[in-house]
């Protein structure tokens, strides 16, 4: 699914460096699987999937290695692992010495190479990642770079993560309400009020996760920090970092965050609770919520239509964020830095963008059993299945995987939306930090304090369950005694380094 995010963090804890180089057509090393007599390289894929996770994924990576095999030489092995689990997972591969070759972020990009755990890929790229290479251009494969060196392949996708307001359709229509108005997040309150009115057992307004209220903040560069807990940040055409937590874009949101909260048109507990929107919603809890999302409205509500069970309505909320590095890195592709094949991973990576068989093939399975083709391109389920009993499917990660362009979509999709997204990304407002990477390695200690005071005051400002007026001045005094002067002046130092070789 294209998703915001969606993204995780706390990956990873050591890894393996790994000198090997890629000459004339990528070198096989290390140990191989055997098919026919031949010897393959076999590569540890790990990918997170949003559906149900398959105990044998066998005929799948079978069908993967018919193509492989002879075009690159390479077994495909592949591991699935929910969101809740994937980060730790990856990182017990690594700290256990398993072997694990092609891993991708989850909105801690930096982290990773800071911390050794991206292989560099610079001098193989051009042999084992021609397609890759290609279709990023030079405009996007930049986020993958630091310090001159690239370490990583973003996934191709509409980068453009429109903020969206999803609502129950039926609602909606029974109330009479008429949201054609509605351009930001403060207009949605008299519609907001009118369904509380009419269900007063219902929340008008979900959280799209614990504590987070998906409230857009459409000029804020968040210099590589998760946008879930930003730090040191740029504002508009500001060159200068500031406190997040001291902007008024901030103090606003937080002020009708507490106002909504008071009406009782946001749960009291929505802080805390673990209950998600999509499971609200599902649940006949919640009328809509907020979320940023890679494609347009309509197709925004097929697919929540599909999660939730629900006919749902979507609209756009504001301005589009300005395109950052982490707009782009957030789910990057790396070759571990302990691969044991490291130019086979990267050219079985490549393949990702470049080749929809294989692609399609890890996405949706296999044909007639875990998808059918409709005649106009488009697929869906076998007759009487859907995601949760068909043997395999990782659907909703497709704005995870490779190059969203060469992927199938849902029956329902408007396939003129990817014509759509792509121009979205070409006409981006860009930060003038685009391409920047924040390296927090000299101010660690900080930013593990600082994202303690967050984890303990945020949560509450964002869903008003804290007096702004009280809460914010004490959150940022926890802020400063944390150490986030000290990390705003090293961002600050290194950002300006960086626009004086990158102007």
């Amino acid at each position: 699914m294209k998703k915001l995010f969606g993204l995780r963090r706390n990956l990873f804890s050591a890894a393996f460096l790994v000198a090997v180089f890629c000459v004339s057509g990528c070198s096989k090393t290390g140990n191989t699987s055997s098919a026919s007599g031949k010897k393959y390289d076999t590569v540890v894929f790990a990918l997170m999937s949003f559906n149900n996770i398959p105990g044998d994924v066998t005929k799948v990576e079978n069908a993967v290695n018919k193509i492989t095999e002879p075009e690159i030489g390479v077994d495909i092995k592949l591991k699935l692992y929910g969101p809740a689990n994937y980060a730790q997972q990856v990182s017990l591969a690594m700290t256990g010495g398993e072997q694990l070759d092609v891993f991708h972020s989850l909105g801690d990009f930096s982290r990773i190479v800071s911390k050794g755990q991206a292989y560099d890929i610079t001098d193989i790229v051009d042999a084992c990642a021609p397609d890759a290479k290609n279709v990023l251009g030079e405009k996007f494969i930049k986020t993958g770079y630091k310090d001159g060196k690239l370490y990583g392949l973003p996934a191709y996708k509409s980068y453009v993560l429109q903020p969206q307001f999803i609502y129950r359709r039926d609602i909606a229509d029974k109330l009479g309400l008429d949201l054609t108005g509605v351009k930001t997040m403060y207009d949605l309150t008299p519609v907001l009020e009118k369904v509380k009115a009419a269900y007063p057992q219902m929340n008008p307004f979900a959280p799209i996760e614990q504590g987070n209220t998906g409230i857009p903040y459409s000029d804020v560069d968040y210099l590589t920090d998760d946008m879930r807990s930003p730090k040191g940040v740029l504002v508009g055409d500001a060159a200068n970092v500031e406190n997040f937590y001291n902007t008024d874009e901030f103090k606003k949101s937080c002020d009708l965050m507490r106002e909504w909260n008071r009406k009782g048109l946001i749960s009291k507990d929505a802080a805390s609770s673990t209950s998600i929107a999509v499971e609200l919603v599902s649940g006949g809890k919640a009328f809509g919520f907020m979320g940023s999302y890679g494609y347009p409205p309509d197709d925004t509500a097929v697919e929540i239509s599909h999660q939730t069970g629900v006919e749902m309505k979507s609209i756009l909320i504001g301005a589009a964020p300005v395109m950052a590095t982490d707009t782009v890195s957030a789910i990057t592709w790396v070759i571990s830095s302990g691969s044991r094949h490291p130019e086979s991973a990267l050219k079985l990576l490549n393949l990702m963008y470049g080749d929809p068989n294989v692609l399609n093939t890890i996405l949706y399975g296999i044909e007639g059993e875990d998808y059918v083709k409709n005649s106009d391109g488009t697929v869906k389920y076998p007759e009487g299945q859907d995601a949760s009993t068909v043997p395999y499917t990782a659907q909703l990660s497709c704005g995870i995987l490779g190059n969203q362009f060469i992927q199938y979509i849902m029956s329902g999709t408007n396939p003129e939306s990817l014509k759509i997204e792509k121009e979205w990304n070409e006409n981006a407002n860009i930060s003038k930090a685009f391409g920047f990477m924040f390296d927090n390695s000299s101010v660690k200690t900080e930013y593990s304090s600082v994202n303690n005071v967050i984890n303990q005051y945020l949560p509450g400002l964002r869903c008003g369950s804290i007096e702004p007026a009280k809460g914010i001045p004490e959150f940022n005094k926890k802020l400063k005694e944390a150490g986030l002067d000290k990390i705003i002046s090293e961002k600050q130092k290194q950002l300006d380094a960086w626009l004086a070789v990158n102007k």
